[in-house]
């Protein structure tokens, strides 16, 4: 009996496994494999993986691999996504653990808005009239999956609730062009975090597009509402991709949320490494959103104020209805009676169980976050 893979995997393997699960072989173009030859070097070199991280990196990549062969296949498939229009689409963003969540799914609430919902991130297609997801085995074996998920790790539930059919940070989208700052979250690569630091992401922001296109084909009349931190990165890209769209800072003082980020990352790649844990993970995490705030802000005052909008942690967790009605404001559309009940609603349901961490788990302290903050 072959045994399983202790390690990651190469190119040509991961290809293979990728193209054995769906039975297609046309990836695109060969703009991502640069990027995955990096990680696949850093992973080798430098994270430490044990065999389960091994296992659950090698999965990851794959996943990967498995959307943008069912991206492609979709556009072939469906080639009038081409002509589906963007107008004006919402991009929430900040820094991890400052209300970008909790603002993009009240936002998303909206009838008259789409959101991306997690299982299309991974299979990417129209998407279909949300009474039929139940009969979707793609679907059904995601939703299994996540729900497997809340059961063996409550404590990441608490932390950052997700679910199949729940709209998501679209950062899966940019992971097809092995552009995403998610793989240095939960892994010590730092040759692909330089890699990384250097790159142009307007080729991956452009297949983003290309797919909202493609998820939206039959609710072009909806303005998307998407979210996602590592967007602080690549601001030129993602407005060369959107020339019209609104982007939403949220704001909140980074030592009140930083030992968040690090206590998240940590339970998510619990067991993978024997490095990547408490002072390893800690600086690395300081290092890599210290740098995509300092960016954001330097790329944003290039670019005309009338793209942003900033909304201040505190005043959304007073009045959630009212930064969304000044949102709206700023959008110049009004609060509809519908969408004012779809987030009242939304509002009162209830949250997940407490998330607890501390700096001096990670070996950090307030002035080292004030430090690289500093500015």
């Amino acid at each position: 009996m072959r045994g399983a893979r202790t390690d990651v995997g190469t190119l040509a393997d991961l290809h293979a496994s990728a193209t054995r699960l769906t039975g297609l072989d046309d990836f695109g173009v060969d703009d991502y494999r640069e990027g995955m030859g990096v990680l696949l070097s850093s992973y080798a070199k430098e994270a430490s993986l044990t065999p389960d991280g091994s296992k659950v990196t090698r999965g990851l990549l794959r996943t990967a691999l498995v959307s943008r062969l069912l991206s492609e296949a979709a556009w072939r498939q469906f080639p009038e996504h081409a002509g589906v229009p963007l107008t004006r689409p919402v991009f929430v963003t900040g820094l991890p653990r400052t209300g970008t969540t909790a603002l993009h799914r009240l936002l998303a609430a909206d009838p008259a808005h789409q959101g991306l919902e997690l299982w299309l991130t991974e299979a990417p297609q129209p998407r279909p009239p949300r009474a039929t997801w139940d009969q979707n085995p793609v679907y059904a074996m995601l939703r299994a999956a996540y729900e497997q998920h809340h059961e063996t790790n409550p404590s990441f539930a608490g932390a950052h609730y997700t679910a199949a059919d729940q709209v998501e940070e679209c950062w899966r989208l940019l992971r097809q062009s092995m552009t995403s700052v998610s793989f240095e979250c939960l892994a010590h690569i730092p040759g692909y975090s330089e890699w990384l630091a250097e790159r142009d992401w307007t080729t991956a922001y452009r297949r983003h597009r290309r797919n909202l296109q493609l998820i939206g084909l039959h609710d072009r009349d909806r303005r998307w509402v998407l979210k996602n931190p590592s967007h602080l990165f690549a601001l030129d890209a993602l407005l060369a991709a959107y020339p019209d769209a609104v982007v939403i800072q949220t704001h909140r003082a980074p030592r009140t949320v930083i030992a968040s980020v690090y206590s998240l990352n940590a339970q998510a790649s619990a067991g993978w490494s024997t490095l990547f844990h408490g002072e390893v993970l800690g600086r690395a995490q300081l290092a890599l959103w210290s740098r995509g705030l300092r960016k954001f802000a330097a790329d944003r005052a290039r670019h005309d104020p009338a793209h942003f909008v900033d909304v201040d942690y505190d005043d959304f967790v007073a009045d959630p209805i009212g930064t969304a009605e000044a949102v709206y404001d700023r959008l110049g559309t009004p609060l509809t009676p519908a969408a004012r009940t779809a987030m009242t609603m939304l509002q009162a349901e209830g949250r997940g169980p407490a998330h607890r961490y501390a700096l001096a788990d990670f070996g950090l302290t307030v002035a080292d976050v004030d430090a690289a903050f500093a500015g």
